[in-house]
């Protein structure tokens, strides 16, 4: 049996040497064109080959980056168990850019960049961080390693997930019913949420209005949840203060669409977090001998919730 990789060369190498050195005895093979089709036990790629059927005996597809929402899990054989990339290096990643976009927003760092564009040097209005709640949309492995990352800095922290989690130092609320009462409490909302049909446009002009005047966002899940009209119209108002995004819709954003040149957007071309082939490559040896001694991968995809 055999471990296919379907992904960039470079990546392919540094893989490549890992498997050789922690797993010998299963064939690594970066060619789909160089395998039998019934050999291949394991399979890692970004999306699912239009030939998934091929392989017969396959038993775990990785998702080599963070999410799966490019997967067709509908159509996927119940017997392949989907498995998305939980491994440290996408996790400092999002550390930093979350971290970045909160502090950007905190001291006001769009208002500072259009004072800058006029020419105009005069202070802006100083929040302390105990006086700033960060909320987070989402307390899965990125949101619990981005809400650990800022609690040093004295933020007052939330956390909304779909079930119940606890979470030391952090106000924890749960379902949509709770939702409401979640954003009232959130200066600078962090969406860090899977793309599923529940998320898909959730922040939209109703939960915009549901924070507090002058709140922000830093938009780092993906870029089918966000209504760009909503967070322009709110923008403009002022009830929003200013906006990071690293996630559109549709990317690459074209040219001359009005997120590019909102005074107070800063925006990213989808670069928070990128799989670490080194780290990812030790996750998905972890996980193979996880599965080979009877145990679920580290990642397993719940089909019927979409992460």
């Amino acid at each position: 049996m055999a471990f296919l990789f379907n992904s960039d060369a470079e990546r392919a190498k540094i893989f490549a040497a890992a498997f050789a050195r922690e797993l010998p005895s299963l064939p690594f093979i970066s060619d789909a064109a160089n395998v039998d089709p019934k050999a291949v036990k394991y399979l890692i790629t970004w999306t699912a080959p239009a030939d998934l059927e091929r392989y017969r005996n396959l038993e775990i597809l990785f998702s080599i980056g963070a999410g799966v929402d490019q997967f067709p899990l509908a159509t996927l054989p119940e017997k392949v168990k989907l498995v998305r990339m939980v491994e440290d290096g996408i996790a400092r990643m999002m550390q930093e850019y979350v971290t970045l976009g909160v502090l950007a927003l905190h001291r006001d760092l769009p208002g500072y960049l259009e004072q800058q564009r006029s020419e105009n040097w005069a202070s802006r209005p100083v929040r302390q961080a105990p006086d700033r709640r960060v909320g987070v949309l989402g307390l899965g492995n990125l949101g619990l390693a981005v809400l650990e990352r800022l609690h040093p800095f004295g933020f007052p922290l939330r956390g909304w997930s779909r079930s119940p989690r606890a979470v030391k130092d952090v106000a924890c609320y749960h379902g949509m019913d709770q939702l409401p009462d979640f954003l009232a409490e959130v200066d600078i909302l962090v969406c860090l949420l899977p793309l599923t049909p529940e998320t898909r446009g959730l922040l939209n002009t109703d939960l915009f209005k549901a924070l507090p005047q002058g709140a922000g966002l830093v938009h780092a899940g993906r870029g089918q949840q966000l209504d760009a009209t909503a967070l322009i119209d709110a923008l403009d108002s002022g009830h929003l203060s200013g906006a990071v995004l690293d996630v559109t819709d549709p990317e690459p954003l074209p040219a001359e669409h009005a997120l590019w040149r909102h005074p107070r957007i800063i925006l990213t071309p989808h670069v928070a977090s990128a799989t670490q082939p080194e780290t990812a490559a030790n996750t998905v040896i972890a996980n193979i001998r996880r599965h080979e001694a009877g145990l679920d991968p580290i990642g397993l995809v719940d089909r019927s919730r979409g992460y």
